[in-house]
């Protein structure tokens, strides 16, 4: 195995792969800072790609040449790895849906699904050819599984449906909802009679008869309570699933159910069984937040931790081949020997896995570069010199804050909270929110307690979102769940010791809304408690920014319906609203004006009149998730934002 510093500046050469320096027509050279001062409101300078990886999602292996599906690139891709060449050596373009998260192989073709939208692909691996076969209504294509006769099944959200599809005829058959009510299927299998479905985000293990279409549930009911059932893997004698979020191993006797093992992952802080591989007599697992692969022997029932390929990565598909196990993670493969116990690390975009510029998750300035978030880190550009290097982390950075000197990262999964320096080459884990929290959602720093204040969304089929306060003097973190009873904190901003709050009415996701409106809150940090609510939008779902006018007796913020409004803190009352953008977005206030974005337009608000009026459009900013992040630089003088996947510098005056 190789230490985790080496593991993690592998993962930040993966985004040199593609040329990044900037051309003087994308970046602003050093001596250039000055005339910066002169540039018109609203002039964009073009800084290049702004998150630039290689991500996968999947894997199948046909003929000694894995084939690894990408995500979040634009088209996406399945890359050709010859397993005896140790060499990328063929690209099939996936051109529609923003990811591939689901594979399998009929015979020596390989099925790739998209989602949003979920298309099907056929890859004839003999004829080198890519042919669109199917397309569905579904959200998001999770998982897919071939059954003996070749037939491809698919398990789909939102809601959790099982659907058919047969290479011979070309037809596709809906199987209706695995567990009605439930929000996704994210596991699946299937044999000569049964399809069987991993349901969450309340755990069940569904056999549907492929003929019948009657359905048997087959998950105990001593794990009725479980969150997901969210990886699963079949031999000729057993059916094995990972659930979530107790990191278990369920591996039942598929001729009696009724005889199962549950087999709890060992390593400190396991809570997800990611993938499951059974193989030769055992079962390979592999887990997270840990990383850690793992060997239960089912005849011998007893388990082995085989090691830790790579700190912290999600491993998305384990495969075996010719006497070795394959596992698939972003940008890379690990390879584990049996025989010896060795565990080697590959890093496919080193061997020729196409990297492309990437859907950005997080956009931060602190005056001297951009941190742009995606999958597995972030790239980090030099606005003087215009170098992009990338910083590896295990997760996505989902929000970014500089205090003095220090730039804190919210870090999805585990709501983990991250802390890096210029010039470090990685970043220190500092601590995780735990209390089932999955999401950061902002971070704020309060001058008058010391805190970062992160605002966290549960883990799926979840409820209550939580307020972490951390002290970097201390290095003590202090969770409290729930914030705001029944929803999510989506927006912090802090003043004198009192955080205030924008909510998010989803919960963990899979689990409905109970409440109708997003609140504005405010939270006394030294107290821990809750001092007021209020809801500023009449049925917005997302209070998505917030913002302290100069004097602090006003609060503005951004709503996901795209309003502007303005909210006086002394007489808890909404003063003004604002219809602005198409959707919410980022919202900053400098002096008597503000700044928000929906995403396409930048949007320049005189507070004064309360009034609006575009500055730049046409950004079509290609965000993930399609939640529009903007950075406002120290200076005041500019913004970052994205037109398509660049990174764009736009020129601010920061007065009326």
């Amino acid at each position: 195995m190789i230490p985790r510093r080496r593991f993690l500046q592998a993962a930040a050469t993966t985004a040199v792969a593609v040329p990044l320096s900037a051309t003087p027509a994308h970046a602003a050279p050093a001596h250039a800072m000055a005339v910066r001062a002169r540039e018109p409101e609203g002039t964009i300078t073009d800084l290049g790609p702004a998150s630039v990886a290689g991500p996968l999602g999947n894997a199948e292996i046909v003929n000694g040449v894995l084939y690894v599906g990408s995500r979040g690139l634009s088209p996406n891709v399945v890359g050709a790895y010859d397993l005896a060449k140790d060499s990328v050596t063929t690209h099939f373009e996936i051109p529609t849906g923003i990811g591939i998260w689901a594979m399998c192989r009929v015979g020596t073709d390989v099925y790739a699904a998209t989602h949003s939208r979920s298309d099907l692909y056929r890859i004839d691996t003999v004829a080198g050819t890519v042919t669109k076969v199917a397309e569905y209504p579904d959200h998001f294509v999770w998982t897919m599984a071939a059954s003996p006769d070749g037939k491809v099944y698919l398990g789909t959200s939102e809601p959790g449906r099982v659907r058919e599809y047969d290479p011979a005829t070309g037809t596709s058959r809906d199987l209706g909802e695995a567990s009605p009510g439930e929000a996704y299927v994210r596991s699946i299998q299937a044999d000569a009679t049964h399809v069987y479905a991993g349901v969450g985000a309340n755990a069940h293990l569904i056999a549907i008869d492929r003929a019948t279409g009657e359905r048997r549930e087959l998950l105990p009911p001593e794990l009725a309570d479980r969150d997901w059932v969210a990886s699963m893997s079949m031999s000729g004698t057993h059916l094995a699933c990972g659930m979530n979020s107790l990191a278990e191993l369920l591996v039942m006797d598929r001729a009696d159910p009724s005889r199962f093992k549950v087999v709890k992952a060992t390593a400190p802080g396991e809570k997800y069984i990611v993938s499951v591989l059974v193989h030769d007599g055992h079962v390979y697992f592999a887990g997270r937040p840990t990383g850690t692969l793992y060997r239960y022997s089912i005849a011998g029932d007893e388990l082995e931790v085989l090691g830790v390929p790579y700190f912290e990565a999600a491993t998305h598909r384990i495969l075996a081949h010719e006497g070795r196990v394959y596992g698939v993670q972003d940008s890379a493969v690990f390879v584990h020997d049996p025989a010896t116990g060795q565990i080697e690390y590959r890093n496919l975009v080193q061997r020729g896995l196409r990297a492309a510029p990437e859907e950005p998750m997080s956009v931060h300035s602190d005056g001297e570069r951009v941190y742009v978030g995606g999958k597995s880190g972030a790239d980090i550009h030099d606005l003087a010199t215009g170098k992009v290097t990338r910083l590896g982390i295990p997760g996505e950075p989902k929000t970014m804050l500089t205090v003095r000197g220090t730039t804190y990262l919210g870090v999805y999964t585990q709501a983990a909270l991250y802390a890096h320096r210029a010039g470090e080459s990685e970043a220190r884990l500092l601590a995780r929110a735990g209390n089932q929290q999955d999401r950061p959602r902002d971070l704020a720093y309060d001058a008058r307690t010391g805190l970062i204040v992160m605002p966290t969304q549960p883990e799926p089929g979840h409820v209550n979102g939580a307020l972490s306060l951390y002290s970097p003097r201390t290095g003590k973190l202090e969770t409290h769940r729930p914030a705001v009873e029944r929803q999510t904190v989506y927006s912090v901003v802090t003043r004198r010791g009192t955080a205030y709050l924008g909510t998010l009415i989803q919960e963990g996701l899979g689990l409905p809304p109970v409440t109708a409106t997003a609140r504005l809150a405010a939270w006394d940090l030294a107290a821990g408690e809750l001092l007021w609510q209020h809801e500023p939008v009449p049925g917005a779902r997302a209070i998505t920014s917030l913002a302290l006018g100069r004097a602090g007796a006003v609060l503005y913020g951004m709503a996901s319906t795209g309003e502007v409004f303005a909210f006086d803190l002394r007489r808890r009352q909404v003063t003004g609203r604002l219809q602005v953008g198409a959707k919410g977005g980022e919202l900053f206030v400098t002096g008597e004006v503000a700044y928000c974005t929906d995403g396409d337009k930048i949007y320049k608000l005189d507070l004064r009149s309360f009034t609006a009026r575009t500055l730049v459009e046409g950004l079509a900013g290609q965000w993930f998730g399609g939640e529009p992040k903007l950075a406002l630089d120290p200076s005041r003088r500019a913004l970052y934002g994205v037109r398509g996947r660049d990174l764009v510098r736009v020129a601010i005056s920061g007065r009326p």
